[in-house]
């Protein structure tokens, strides 16, 4: 992996961000603190190994989106 982080925006017909790079990282996080909760329930069905890795993923990618978006605004991009 080169490090890149491309993110596609959702805008309306005008061009206008609809969804913010912070509501996006901030969803990814949530979900996977969700299915954590739902391992610590014990809902069947979840690996906890599986929802561990991916909740792990969900987060390195929460933060890459979050630098990029530093980098961006700070002008470092």
């Amino acid at each position: 992996m080169n490090g890149e982080v491309t993110l596609p925006l959702i805008v309306d017909e005008r061009g206008a961000l609809r969804v913010s790079a912070g509501d996006v990282s901030k969803l990814l996080r949530s979900v996977g603190a969700r299915w954590v909760h739902l391992v610590e329930a014990g809902e069947r069905g979840l690996d906890e190994e599986t929802v561990a890795e991916l909740t792990i993923e969900l987060a390195k990618l929460a933060d890459r989106i979050d630098v990029a978006c530093i980098a961006h605004s700070s002008g470092a991009a």
